[in-house]
Order: structure tokens, then C-alpha cells, then sequence
């Protein structure tokens, strides 16, 4: 069977497709490749696969023979913490989302001084890897308040339908705020807005390292960047 290139959890990898381009999945979960020849296969749940626009199917022999890592024929997927160096703000694996269809979210927010022109940057994945993006520029603001106000518009975006929600930031302040008990001195009501929505949609947060080449952590910051610079607003739409 061919590949494509795929990302999990932001990070590149090979995912296993049909001859016409199609995830290869078997009882939902699909075999990946972190590196062509190394020797190490993995399986992927669907959800968790998001295929770039645009991307190309290559040749079966781009990756080279190679066993399952884990117990038994259906082999693991490592967690994001253990193969790109991200963790959670909740504690959530690679793995996690492999049940059922998943919607997933990278937000960031930007901020030309601090306080000072601020902007932030959503990025909407459904579970067929279709993406969405928007920016919105918020004015005079902080960084804190773009990154939270991003979290926010990206839950706002999600469709009725969408209860198993996966919103990955790089702020560690608003997974604190958000979902570790941290106690604000300020922006009380930004926090306790979108904790409720979090909690209304069953979303969760988790952390990904901000500027360590994670594609879509860099596409939402380009967005935010974007905002300041155009004083603009894309409203993320969700089809």
C-alpha cells in the first residue's frame, strides 16, 4: 500500500493509505511511520490524522519493512509527550482520541508589545481532516488575553454536533487558568466565559511547545500574526 504524509498531534508522519489516496484504516486506527527506515511501525487512530491540502501519495516503497512498537499484532501509538516532546495541560495521549470522531483546534494569540496590538490565530480540524482557519484582531491587549480569547472563539466555531473536542495551545497560563486551578488576579471573566463553554462541550486542552516547528502551532501563530499586522478579522467557519 502507498503513504501519504500526515500529521499527528501536529507532527509529520507517514500514514498508510489506499491506492486512492484514502486513510488505510482498520477498525479505526491506521499504521504510521515516525521516520521512513528506522524499522518502527505504529498505528494512529483516524481522528487523530489530520492529511494536509494538497499533500501527494508516494510510492509503497517510501517506507521500508518494519515491526509493530507495543504488545500484540495491533501494535501502539506512543504519546505526543514521548515521541515530539509535547505533554497536556490533562493529561491526554496520543491515543486518547481514538474512539469515536473526534474535533480538534490549535490556537494561538499574538501581541506586539505587552500590553499593545494583539491578535489571535484558530485553526478548526473535523474529523475527515477538513481545516478551517480565521484570525481576529482584538486591539490593545495582552498576550494572556489573546491566548485565551483564541481558546474561546475556537469552541465558539465548533459545530453543534462536535462533543469530543481536543483544542491544543501553547500557553501554559491558560491551561493553568483553564484546567489546573490556578487562581487569577485578572481577566475573571474572560476564564470563567470559557471554562464554561469547555465544560458545556466536553472539551480538553493540551499542551504543545510553542515555535518548536509543530506545523499547525505555527500556522496559528502565522494567523494571529497576520491579525495585527492586517487589523482584520477571518471568522473561522465550520462547514
Amino acid at each position: 500500500m502507498p503513504w501519504i504524509e500526515a500529521l499527528l498531534r501536529g507532527q509529520k508522519v507517514f500514514a498508510k493509505v489506499k491506492a486512492g489516496g484514502e486513510l488505510d484504516a482498520e477498525s479505526g486506527r491506521v499504521e504510521i511511520r515516525y521516520k521512513a527506515g528506522d524499522g518502527k511501525a505504529y498505528r494512529a487512530g483516524v481522528s487523530n490524522l489530520v492529511v494536509p491540502p494538497g499533500s501527494q501519495v508516494l510510492p509503497e516503497e517510501t517506507c521500508s519493512a518494519a515491526e509493530f512498537v507495543g504488545a500484540g499484532s495491533k501494535g501502539a501509538t506512543p504519546t505526543a509527550s514521548a515521541k515530539s516532546g509535547t505533554g497536556t495541560g490533562t493529561g491526554v495521549s496520543a491515543t486518547s482520541a481514538a474512539k469515536g470522531p473526534r474535533y480538534q483546534a490549535y490556537t494561538d494569540g499574538a501581541c506586539s508589545g505587552n500590553p499593545g496590538p494583539a491578535g489571535l490565530g484558530v485553526i478548526v480540524i473535523q474529523p475527515n481532516g477538513k481545516m478551517h482557519e480565521g484570525y481576529e484582531y482584538l486591539g490593545t491587549a495582552t498576550n494572556n488575553i489573546a491566548e485565551l480569547t483564541a481558546i474561546l472563539r475556537a469552541l465558539e466555531a465548533m459545530p453543534d454536533e462536535a462533543n469530543d473536542i481536543l483544542i491544543h495551545t501553547d500557553s501554559q497560563y491558560a491551561i493553568g487558568v483553564l484546567s489546573k486551578g490556578w487562581k487569577p488576579k485578572v481577566n475573571q471573566d474572560l476564564i470563567a466565559e470559557t471554562k464554561e463553554l469547555l465544560k458545556a462541550r466536553k472539551a480538553k486542552l493540551a499542551y504543545v511547545p510553542g515555535h518548536q516547528g509543530v506545523p499547525l502551532n505555527e500556522r496559528a501563530d502565522e494567523l494571529a500574526r497576520e491579525a495585527i499586522r492586517t487589523r482584520g478579522k477571518r471568522a473561522v467557519t465550520v462547514a
